[in-house]
């Protein structure tokens, strides 16, 4: 496991027509880290956020966010926006936080467990892998960003659609791995919604880590697959499941926006995640 030799500017870039300033400098958001991992058997992109006023020589340390689908064209640059945004300082909702965006190779391949739908297999043939995405997020990338950056154990995972089906299973299998959830839409149809037959971990009596969960669906309908399954339903099927415990560590928000759909909810539900996990009274 490696990073590059020097860290690369993450750059925003619009159009050609817009990006050529005779003496413009460049808008830099963040730095881009590459680390070679073994579990999964390839090298991985990171983008990541330092916070206004990071410096590694201070004693200052900050929470991390891990966000799921977070290449630069996918979900970081708009939920490092609400990061800064809620770190304003007449808003101060968020702690000033990290954001790890973990960039994309095969996100069907990592963010699903092995399926007995022949269905599903042949729809997405390279599926199944979530056990060697979680072990590298366990060994290998919390590791990392521990040794790299000045963090707290504060840790909060973000995860749309496929990306809430993984952070699901991280939380009925390894919900120690992280104390805040944020899982939108989750794809929990698959494997004919077996994950919601397991019995997991966090509802366990011997569970005692606070742990924070939010779960956020839109008006989204039917999911693909060969028995039936509605989104909302689904999602609310979780949150029923998880509250039904009466854990006194374990808080569960349920978030229904029917005006956004499985395309256009996850920066309003990052939005009310925020506002709900880390209320204003509570600081």
């Amino acid at each position: 496991m490696r990073t590059l030799p020097a860290a690369f500017f993450l750059i925003l870039i619009t159009t050609r027509a817009f990006c050529q300033p005779s003496n413009g400098k460049p808008f830099v958001l963040g730095v881009i880290e590459e680390m070679e991992s073994k579990a999964l058997g390839e090298k991985r992109t990171l983008n990541v956020y330092l916070p206004e006023g990071y410096n590694r020589n201070d004693t200052a340390r900050y929470p991390v966010i891990y966000l799921l689908d977070g290449s630069a064209d996918e979900d970081f640059i708009h939920v490092v926006g609400l990061v800064q945004f809620n770190n304003f300082a007449w808003i101060n909702r968020v702690p000033k936080s990290i954001v790890i965006g973990i960039a994309n190779t095969d996100r069907k391949r990592d963010f699903t467990h092995p399926t007995t739908s022949e269905e599903d297999k042949k729809r997405f043939p390279t599926t199944g892998k979530s056990a060697s995405f979680m072990a590298f997020i366990e060994t290998e990338l919390q590791p990392f960003v521990e040794r790299n950056y000045k963090t707290t154990a504060f840790r909060t995972l973000i995860g749309q659609s496929l990306g809430g089906l993984l952070a699901t299973e991280i939380l009925f299998k390894k919900p120690s791995l992280f104390t805040h959830y944020i899982i939108i839409s989750p794809s929990l149809w698959w494997d004919n919604g077996s994950l919601l037959k397991q019995a997991p971990a966090v509802l366990q009596a011997g569970f005692t880590q606070p742990t924070a969960v939010y779960i956020g669906v839109g008006k989204e309908g039917l999911a693909p697959g060969s028995i039936p399954h509605v989104m909302e339903v689904d999602a609310n099927l979780l949150a029923d499941k998880l509250k039904a415990a009466r854990n006194k560590n374990l808080t569960v928000y349920f978030d229904y926006l029917p005006q956004e759909d499985h395309a256009t909810i996850t920066h309003q539900a990052v939005f009310n995640a925020f506002r709900l996990l880390y209320p204003v009274a509570d600081k």
